[in-house]
């Protein structure tokens, strides 16, 4: 009698191909090199001179990428649509707004140590819940901290009664309409209809300056590249896997001795940290943050960039949200009356001819191009 052969298990997948290593150690370079050397040191009359607007403008795409990426997380892989991720995108970047406001200090209007609009509203004190504002370390706390905590508990008492598929969807979009009404409100401390607007530092320095709109433009995408290759990791993981098993056969995953709450719930609150990070980097490029990023439609607009792009694919979102917000920019200027329309017919479009997204529609091509006899069917 022979002995069985002993298992061998599979070689874990490398985290990047070669080539994927060096379009990312390339991506690196354009952002921590050759932008700001493009913005800062080339002359402003050079073909190759890269314009203030577009740094702007980039670096508020890339805040979008994480957003996209993080739906990706929770939709892609864990099959979870959730419409209510500004909620999160917006709790990131009132945490970040309440800082810069403090930072405004006796600049203001009314030359008190009081955010303006609170001397407008004949406030005396902060709120509470400003205690911490002042501080930057404590600010960068309450970025992660506040939108996850509202995702867990949110979280936990939904997966927990096993609310799933369009449910849980309506859920989280009545969620963030409801914060959105909340924070309209004058007496909740939050700025009301305006928000957090007119900063002018971010520890103690100005923030209009150019060298501090690049920091900020580096620093937005290397969280972009570092938010990408963790959850490329985390999705290549044995918990990675079973997201993936939850997403495709909840109800087998159950069977097999698995616990899916516990790993819906871990990811659906990094997913909203995630967010809040975004947020957080947002505020202090685009100079304002207000309760009209709570609006549904902007969480919607997070579920079509990943949808354009390609779910399930990480780097597909990110794309989306560059194309997606790309035309955006460039067809409220060019096409001002009918922008709309073009952008419809472009989510219409990737609905019914691209199911898979931009980059299910590469790799297609790619297949075809190595297997010319692909599209013919075998007998």
């Amino acid at each position: 009698m022979t002995n069985p052969s002993p298992l061998t298990l599979p070689t874990p997948a490398p985290l990047l191909s070669r080539s994927g290593w060096s379009a990312y150690v390339a991506a690196v370079l354009v952002v921590c090199a050759l932008v700001p050397t493009l913005n800062l040191l080339v002359p402003r009359d050079s073909v190759f001179y890269f314009s203030d607007y577009a740094v702007a403008l980039t670096g508020k795409i890339m805040c979008y990428a994480i957003c996209a990426l993080a739906m990706d997380l929770i939709w892609g892989y864990t099959g979870i649509l959730s419409l209510g991720h500004g909620l999160f995108f917006a709790l990131g970047g009132y945490a970040m707004g309440m800082y810069l406001m403090r930072q405004i200090g006796l600049d203001g209007n009314y030359k008190s140590a009081l955010p303006d609009f609170m001397v407008f509203l004949d406030w005396k004190t902060l709120p509470w819940h400003w205690s911490f504002s002042d501080s930057f370390a404590a600010t960068l706390l309450l970025v992660i901290a506040v939108p996850g905590l509202v995702a867990f508990v949110f979280g936990y008492f939904a997966f927990r009664s096993r609310i799933k598929g369009v449910y849980f969807s309506i859920i989280t979009q009545a969620l963030t309409f409801a914060a959105m009404l909340l924070f309209f409100r004058n007496e909740t401390g939050f700025g009301g209809n305006n928000g957090f607007t007119d900063f002018k530092r971010i520890l103690n320095l100005p923030i209009a300056t150019p060298v501090m709109r690049m920091t900020l433009f580096v620093l937005t995408g290397v969280t972009l590249l570092a938010c990408y290759l963790g959850a490329r990791w985390l999705i290549q993981s044995k918990f990675g896997r079973v997201l993936q098993a939850i997403r495709d056969a909840e109800t087998r995953v159950m069977f097999c001795g698995y616990s899916p709450l516990g790993y819906k719930l871990t990811i659906w609150t990094i997913s909203a940290m995630m967010c809040g990070v975004a947020g957080a980097l947002y505020v202090p490029q685009v100079g304002i943050i207000n309760p009209s990023e709570m609006s549904p439609a902007n969480s919607i607009e997070i579920a079509i960039w990943a949808a354009v792009g390609g779910r399930a694919t990480l780097i597909g979102p990110i794309l989306g949200a560059f194309i997606v917000n790309g035309a955006k920019s460039w067809l409220t200027v060019a096409y001002p009356e009918f922008w709309l329309y073009f952008l419809g017919a472009l989510f219409i479009g990737v609905t019914l001819f691209l199911p898979s997204g931009v980059v299910g529609l590469i790799s297609s091509l790619r297949a075809k191009r190595g297997n010319p006899r692909s599209g013919e069917v075998k007998p």
